[in-house]
């Protein structure tokens, strides 16, 4: 039962931490490598809102969520859109974005682990024996609202259509009146925001730490690699096969293996199933 809790509890912290990335990269095609930088910024500015400025939690998460949006809308309107369609300048643009947010914080003194949020409910309760954070309970909770809105979103909303007929096919939905551009700004906004709301949820559980941004990154390109790059279900699938597996490292082998697990699922993937779990592309021209 531990590890089923537990397991469960992180494939959903995994898939928050991914969803962001494949937004971005399912609709436009566009490698976001700033996500991580992305997330551990959100952690900070609600930190700031919360300790500096003095705002209450429930005005502070939406101005971090907002603040993030605008920067994922300002990395694709002023570098990616002119790098667009060159794919190894899209990586290093959004890597050396990353890079330089991560090393700003730094430089801006947000060093060491005395950062932390208040977690959103104190106190723990039993499930079949197993003692489990209320906050952890609500990590799952905002996990499957997150899901819902997604596919809600992306099926009944007029926008969210639009993103689902660029992901579908670029040139038959840009034939029909669909500006990729805006599209793409929209993907990259709501992937930041998505980071960010991630951020907000999970950072409570530890330490806001520059260092986070780096493993975020890592765990985002893990999930999105093994469910198929730009597959939202196939995401989900990955965050728990992940999600179970590192459980499991850490009961039976040693508590430091998450990464190593991340990787792991990287390089096995890429050499036997290169299209990943719900891949799109045919493993044949992957491997040519």
């Amino acid at each position: 039962m531990e590890v089923l809790i537990y397991g469960t509890i992180n494939s959903i912290a995994l898939a928050l931490m991914a969803l962001g990335f494949t937004l971005v990269y399912g609709v436009s095609r566009l490698p976001n490598f700033a996500h991580g930088a992305i997330y551990v910024t959100a952690g900070f500015i609600t930190w700031v809102l919360l300790n500096r400025l003095g705002l209450p939690y429930p005005l502070a998460i939406p101005l971090a969520l907002l603040g993030t949006a605008l920067i994922g809308v300002a990395i694709y309107r002023v570098v990616l859109i002119r790098v667009r369609g060159m794919e190894m300048s899209e990586v290093i643009a959004t890597y050396a974005i990353g890079l330089a947010v991560l090393e700003a914080l730094r430089w801006a003194g947000f060093k060491g682990m005395t950062y932390t949020l208040p977690v959103f409910l104190s106190g723990s309760v039993e499930i079949f024996g197993v003692p489990v954070d209320l906050h952890r309970l609500v990590v799952l909770a905002v996990g499957a609202l997150i899901f819902l809105g997604i596919w809600a979103f992306t099926h009944h909303i007029r926008l969210g259509l639009a993103l689902r007929g660029i992901a579908q096919d670029e040139w038959a939905a840009m034939m029909l009146g669909i500006d990729s551009d805006f599209t793409a700004t929209v993907a990259l906004g709501l992937g930041s925001a998505l980071a960010g709301l991630a951020a907000v949820v999970l950072l409570p559980l530890g330490n806001i730490v520059v260092e986070a941004g780096y493993s975020v990154l890592i765990f985002a390109i893990a999930v999105c690699i093994v469910g198929g790059l730009g597959s939202w279900a196939g995401a989900v699938l990955a965050a728990f096969v992940i999600g179970f597996a590192q459980i499991l490292s850490v009961k039976y082998i040693a508590s430091h293996f998450h990464m190593v697990i991340a990787i792991l699922a990287i390089i096995v993937t890429l050499i036997f199933k290169p299209s990943g779990l719900f891949g799109r592309q045919k493993e044949l021209e992957e491997r040519v």
